[in-house]
């Protein structure tokens, strides 16, 4: 790593980095200060071939509880300094989401406002039965302005997706998995070996075919049925002509497991 970091603690162990957001005192909430260190941070996790998944969680009882409401309040005092930080946080979250390692969120406790934005912009969220997802910027006068009003009814749906920003409800893990908001609910002693089990599975498999299959289903989301299907036409042309293919077909028709180098 470049410097130390502030606000995240890093952990990578077998192939798998868990990156911590560490500012339990702030119930973790998101200034400039940690969406600038989780940009370094998944920036330089994905020049680095000993990791394959990236697991994000909170530390204490909140995953994200929101942004810094203090820093928000600040930058509405200029015309353009609600913009600018908006710009900044989903600029942030999509480089999040559009990285080449899967992203996995253990939510394990409050995921709100920007926090809940920010578990959006990871690839699936692991719930505990603790956490508590919800977009209660109305109540202060505001939108979600992270990437909430894109991400999540892309997730859940229009109709289902207004009514929570609407209202500012929270829903439970339970809740956030039933209407597809999370993969799985778990209890909170067993949330991150959940998180780690998937990240296992899929680290098992040709880092670049993973991350072919994040840009065609990210930036096809954005694109026209054709457009998007040609778009994964030249992503599987593209993995296909890489060594990691040739490595994968050749070990299926031996019936041995594959070695995959990323090349």
């Amino acid at each position: 790593m470049t410097a130390p970091f502030e606000f995240l603690l890093l952990d990578i162990t077998d192939r798998i980095a868990t990156v911590t957001i560490n500012r339990p005192d702030k119930l973790n909430a998101l200034n400039a200060a940690v969406i600038g260190e989780l940009d370094r941070m998944f920036g330089e996790l994905a020049t680095r071939p000993q990791v394959g998944a990236i697991i994000l969680t909170g530390a204490g009882r909140a995953f994200v509880a929101g942004a810094d409401i203090a820093e928000v309040a600040a930058a509405a005092a200029t015309p353009a300094g609600l913009e600018a930080t908006s710009a900044f946080g989903s600029a942030v979250f999509t480089r999040i989401e559009r990285g080449p390692k899967p992203v996995i969120a253990a939510v394990n406790g409050f995921a709100l406002g920007g926090g809940c934005e920010l578990a959006l912009a990871c690839h699936f969220r692991i719930a505990s039965t603790q956490a508590k997802f919800g977009l209660p910027e109305t109540k202060l006068g505001l939108i979600p302005g992270y990437g909430g009003t894109q991400r999540l009814p892309r997730l859940v749906g229009m109709g289902r997706a207004l009514q929570l920003i609407f209202t500012g409800e929270m829903v439970d893990g339970t809740a956030a998995a039933a209407m597809g908001l999370a993969n799985s609910v778990h209890p909170p002693e067993a949330l991150m070996e959940a998180a780690r089990s998937i990240a296992r599975e899929a680290i098992k498999n040709g880092p670049l075919a993973l991350a072919h299959a994040i840009h065609a289903v990210t930036a096809g989301a954005d694109l026209s049925l054709d457009d998007a299907l040609a778009l994964e036409s030249k992503e599987f042309g593209a993995v296909g002509r890489t060594a990691d293919m040739r490595e994968g077909t050749r070990a299926f028709l031996e019936k041995r497991s594959p070695e995959f180098r990323g090349a």
